[in-house]
């Protein structure tokens, strides 16, 4: 009996493994596993291997019926490089997502849209503004979700942010957004976009509250934390608090090892190296002129009656 048991969930693994198994399935039913065949100067090959020969053979498109495919590793691992403050990497692993994918875009069951979406906002995050530019047209031309709708809304504001003026419309529109949905993700983006303008017109201390609701309010988005806690830490600096800008970077810098935002945190905090908070300087200035004017007081008072002013004495 145990001996049975055993073996029913040995069973029950594999299947349950083989269910989420990446393959293309042909119009026949066959399967074809990852594992078997690659991508070759835009072609799909397959490899099959009999005894110590190696057969190759292409699989022609018009012979897939669609892709049995599980949530894409190069989602997964794309959104955790970016919680570690990781841009560059992340978008560098979307890229080559959107290439595998691309061949696959008019087959059922691809991921296509999903990572050339994640590969345009990752470029957006990191501030390659030009290639999302070039991007753009295609992602309005791709059949989008309603989610995905709403979250180019938020892509396009973001150029306007970049590109325009007219603060209080792009202001407005970011406070529609907000009405119209609660969904987290959305919530960190559109704040993201208040506090950069709010930088652009030099209210700082509204744009470090904006910062700073990121990571406070919206936590579990953890791919938008570490650039808003950057950005809060250069709004100090712009504030001239610099000895809480210096202290800002020091933790982001220990929280996110080996990244991009580690890198620059340091590079601003060596810049402002030894630097006091501006109240403080204009305390400590208001505290010296104070003791000056103090002892000049005590002068007087210790001076001779009968002293006379220098103008007096020369007459």
């Amino acid at each position: 009996m145990r001996l049975q048991f055993l073996l029913f969930a040995l069973c029950s693994l594999l299947a349950a493994g083989a269910a989420q198994a990446q393959a293309i399935v042909l119009k026949d039913g066959s399967k074809i596993f990852s594992s078997e065949f690659s991508l070759e100067a835009g072609k799909i090959i397959r490899t099959v291997k009999i005894g110590e020969n190696i057969a190759k053979s292409e699989i022609q498109m018009k012979n897939i019926d669609s892709l049995e495919w599980p949530y894409p590793n190069e989602l997964t691992e794309s959104s955790d490089l970016l919680a570690k403050g990781k841009t560059e990497e992340a978008i560098a692993i979307l890229a080559k997502g959107k290439e595998f994918f691309e061949i696959f875009k008019e087959i059922e069951g691809n991921w296509y849209v999903d990572i050339y979406f994640a590969y345009v906002e990752a470029l957006n995050q990191g501030g390659k503004f030009d290639d999302v530019l070039k991007l753009m047209p295609l992602l309005r031309a791709l059949k989008l979700t309603d989610a995905q709708k709403m979250r180019l809304r938020i892509i396009q504001l973001d150029i306007e942010r970049k590109t325009s003026s007219d603060y209080i419309t792009i202001l407005a529109e970011a406070d529609s957004i907000l009405k119209e949905t609660d969904d987290s993700a959305i919530g960190a983006s559109i704040w993201n976009i208040i506090a950069d303008v709010h930088v652009k017109k030099k209210e700082f201390e509204k744009a470090l509250l904006a910062y700073l609701r990121i990571p406070v309010f919206y936590g579990t988005q953890v791919s938008k934390v570490p650039e808003a806690e950057l950005n809060a830490a250069l709004t100090l600096v712009k504030m001239r608090r610099f000895a809480d800008a210096t202290a800002f970077f020091s933790r982001i810098a220990e929280s996110y090892p080996g990244s991009q935002v580690a890198e620059r945190a340091n590079k601003e905090k060596a810049s402002i190296a030894g630097m006091t908070n501006e109240d403080e300087k204009t305390a400590k200035k208001d505290e010296k002129a104070g003791e000056t004017a103090a002892a000049g007081e005590k002068a007087a008072e210790s001076a001779p009656a009968d002293a006379k002013p220098a103008e007096e004495a020369k007459k």
